[in-house]
């Protein structure tokens, strides 16, 4: 079976000495979150991720979700007492505000148990994770009875929360929904209409379900202006604040999909379901945007997790593995051949998929930073390049880092050679809950037009420069440092292919669109990797300054930086092949008349 180990001392370095957690100190809920306590925090979480979410995720994909005809759904045994430990272990409301029943404790750190829990089971974390989304979007567009009603018990962990958006008929495009919501006399809506794929839509995991519903009020304007979002409770909540009679929404089947099986995806039926408007009438999708945005950040972290895990055990099973001998003679002369480790190719593939880890929990960590900034500081000027950052990072995290979760979980299982295809071996879940990463929330290719055509441009194209600005600064105050030498070389040469990219489009994208739709996945990736790159930079600089203190382990410190320069020699450079791509143009995407295809 499948084993994970959380990464908390490659946390603990990124937060202490990457990022000077410490510095934060003069925003609300930093001072609770000294060194001490940050680390009990994460061995804590490690915990149960390893010894009671990781044992869970083979057995939970096997066994799956199981409707009964009422409707109920029942999940993978062991699920319920997990779900208990987790929520009452307080993991649900480590980042909510106190008066909530939340710890306020950074969002840095529940960003980092995210990433713990779906690594350790991505099916399993989906619960509360999307509970976490709806409590985020409430805290901003709730009225303060809504926040008061629901909050609190879905900061408990005894209510959870969902987001209903997709319809039959209606993914990407929400204008087309069909949803409609009648009022009623008591300012109350009534509810009918179908939605799928919604994850963790029923569960025994919870005595109540709140769901964030999109729907149209009748007379509203046509198109995504007419969208309303609604909080529908699966039990109404009395005044007192205990559970009423069962609502209208029910789960009328569980998807058949290709992983994820412990998450009931459901279709949603709503007849006559009471719901009351989150909000103004209209603007559902400006309060949606807040769950969806927080979304996307963590689906990266999924793509993450699922890296992560794979990693650990392809690296295991290379380890044990006997086959060949090295090309430079046996390393292992007692036995009968050497540990497929020895060899170069198999190497590359586990250094490539390290080398990206390492660089992406780093970027995640400084994106979450941002969120905190963004969210707690009382400078408005912090709070600007904070939103900046967060507006340009997050379709970069969503794709990115999704894209290459489920490239490196495929790498992964290549590494168990026929093993890799048996079930029994766990590498071949990994690959498959993978896969929704980069679909759901916004396929990865949304998630590059909304960068190439949104967030680029937006405020004269601030965030970008700003991005660009802070790397030329870091190079320029560390040029004199030799040792750093292998790391900023390459650096640059990725930011002048961002910078030329980005100038092509500026040049060729506004007379012709479709320039820009077939350059936006590759620009996409191309700034990931130069963010990648650049993190790469700041871990390599960290790593030297304690080596010289001498503050950790020198051989883990000297691993830090021989990774790095692998990421910087053989992955970085893929900067100049994305740029080729993206001047190439959309002539040859659109030559073909639809009808040769």
């Amino acid at each position: 079976m499948p084993s994970y180990k959380a990464p908390v001392e490659d946390v603990l370095f990124l937060l202490n000495d990457v990022f000077g957690f410490e510095r934060y100190n003069n925003l609300p809920g930093f001072a609770d979150a000294s060194p001490d306590v940050v680390g009990a925090i994460l061995e804590e979480g490690a915990k149960l991720c390893e010894e009671v979410l990781a044992p869970l995720n083979l057995p939970g994909d096997q066994e799956g979700c199981t409707r009964r005809e009422d409707g109920t759904v029942v999940t993978p045994k062991g699920f319920k007492a997990a779900y208990d430990a987790y929520a009452g272990g307080g993991w649900m409301g480590l980042s909510m505000p106190a008066e909530y029943g939340g710890q306020g404790l950074p969002h840095t750190l529940n960003s980092v148990m995210q990433e713990f829990t779906s690594a350790a089971n991505l099916a399993f974390g989906m619960y509360p994770g999307l509970t976490q989304g709806a409590m985020a979007a409430l805290l901003v567009h709730g009225s303060e009875e809504q926040k008061r009603t629901y909050l609190p018990r879905m900061v408990e962990g005894a209510w959870t929360g969902t987001m209903n958006l997709t319809e039959p008929h209606c993914g990407t495009d929400l204008g087309l929904l069909k949803t409609r919501a009648v009022p009623n006399p008591d300012g109350s809506y009534s509810l009918t209409g179908t939605k799928i794929f919604i994850s963790a839509g029923e569960h025994d995991l919870a005595q109540n379900i709140i769901h964030l519903v999109l729907a149209r009020i009748e007379g509203a304007p046509a198109g995504t202006k007419g969208i309303s979002l609604f909080v529908v409770p699966k039990f109404l909540v009395n005044p007192d604040g205990s559970l009423g009679e069962r609502n209208g929404v029910s789960c009328g089947s569980i998807e058949h999909k290709m992983g994820i099986h412990a998450n009931a995806t459901c279709v949603m039926n709503y007849d006559g379901a009471t719901g009351w408007l989150v909000g103004e009438a209209n603007r559902g999708l400006n309060a949606m945007f807040v769950m969806m945005n927080e979304a996307r950040l963590a689906v990266g972290i999924q793509g993450l997790g699922q890296s992560e895990v794979a990693y650990q055990n392809a690296v295991a099973y290379a380890k044990d593995r006997l086959q060949g001998r090295a090309l430079t003679g046996a390393k292992a002369a007692d036995k009968p051949a050497d540990p497929i480790i020895v060899h170069p190719d198999v190497r590359r593939t586990l250094m490539s998929i390290r080398a990206f880890n390492e660089a992406a929990r780093a970027l995640v960590l400084w994106t979450a930073l941002q969120a905190d900034i963004a969210h707690r500081s009382d400078d408005a000027a912090e709070r600007q390049a904070a939103e900046d950052h967060m507006g340009l990072m997050t379709p970069v995290v969503k794709g990115v880092l999704t894209d290459k979760g489920f490239d490196n979980a495929v790498a992964a299982q290549q590494m168990f050679g026929g093993h890799g295809y048996i079930e029994e071996w766990g590498m071949s879940q990994f690959v498959r809950d993978a896969r929704i990463t980069q679909i759901y929330e916004g396929a990865n290719g949304i998630q590059a037009m909304d960068l190439v055509g949104r967030k680029l441009p937006r405020d004269g194209g601030r965030a970008m420069m700003r991005f660009l600005q802070e790397i030329e600064a870091f190079s320029k105050e560390n040029a004199g440092e030799a040792a750093l030498k292998p790391f900023l070389g390459p650096l640059a040469a990725s930011v002048g292919d961002l910078q030329k990219a980005t100038m092509w489009l500026m040049q060729n994208a506004m007379a012709k669109p479709d320039n820009a739709g077939a350059a936006a996945t590759d620009y996409m990736h191309l700034m990931g990797l130069v963010a990648l790159g650049y993190m790469w930079a700041r871990i390599a600089k960290s790593a030297l300054a304690a080596k010289a203190e001498g503050n950790g382990t020198a051989a883990r410190l000297d691993a830090k930086l021989a990774t790095g320069r692998f990421f910087m020699e053989r992955m970085l450079p893929e900067t100049a092949t994305r740029l080729a791509r993206i001047a190439a143009g959309a002539e040859t995407v659109m030559a073909l008349p639809a009808e040769m295809f």
